[in-house]
């Protein structure tokens, strides 16, 4: 089983606790920050943008993890200044242009991810794994935090990681982002998940301090509680 990684929603964060909440990540070992592009198009929300991503390369060595939920991310590559190392997530169902917005996050040095929302089939990937550096299943359907978990998503993570082994990608990563709580992630890890991106039912819940979030989801992901304190 591939390697666990902690990707936490920013879109959940309190902005007035943004050095606090940054210095917990970096002390619990998480790898990636999770940077939810919004356009009120593509998705009915607005949030976050080319300055919040800025900002935080500033605040912070963690890599980001940016999903781009945006109508043509082909043509808008460019606004967010994408770094070597970062994960970069485009939804299949966002441009007529998959391969060549896959082909133009790995030439920045960033690894490329496509998103797929809960009603799009996995067999759309069959012509992209070679541009594929990771799969985004959504869980949910995008634009709002606290919803529930979709039907029949549980079934898609297998059937995403069976498809991805027999085909000879067992190194294409699965990302999975909506309602990954406590309980879900550790169903989503069992059904072949390993970037798990946490927000207000896990990392970010209100039920118990952040700490004690963070250590839960590092032991759920298969992360050692102890490596995260090193």
């Amino acid at each position: 089983m591939k390697h666990g990684s902690l990707a936490p929603s920013m879109m959940c964060v309190q902005f007035a606790q943004m050095s606090e909440t940054l210095e917990r990540f970096e002390r619990f070992g998480v790898e990636y920050l999770h940077i939810d592009i919004m356009d009120g198009e593509f998705v009915p929300n607005f949030a976050l943008g080319t300055d919040f991503c800025a900002q935080m390369r500033k605040m912070t060595s963690i890599p980001l993890d940016i999903h781009l939920m945006i109508t043509r991310p082909d043509l808008k590559l460019d606004y967010f200044n994408i770094q070597p190392g970062e994960y970069v997530s485009v939804h299949w169902e966002s441009t007529p242009h998959i391969q060549r917005v896959l082909a133009a996050i790995r030439a920045k040095g960033a690894k490329a991810m496509v998103a797929l929302n809960p009603a799009t089939p996995i067999c759309v990937l069959e012509h992209i794994l070679d541009s594929l550096d990771g799969v985004l299943l959504m869980t949910v359907n995008p634009g709002f935090a606290g919803q529930a978990m979709v039907p029949g998503a549980l079934e898609k993570i297998s059937a995403t990681r069976e498809y991805l082994d027999a085909k000879g990608y067992s190194n294409i990563d699965i990302e999975v982002d909506g309602n990954v709580s406590f309980e879900n992630a550790k169903k989503m890890r069992a059904a072949g998940a390993n970037i798990f991106v946490g927000g207000s039912s896990s990392v970010f819940s209100v039920k118990a301090p952040m700490e004690e979030n963070l250590a839960a989801m590092n032991a759920i992901v298969g992360r050692e509680e102890e490596e995260t304190h090193e």
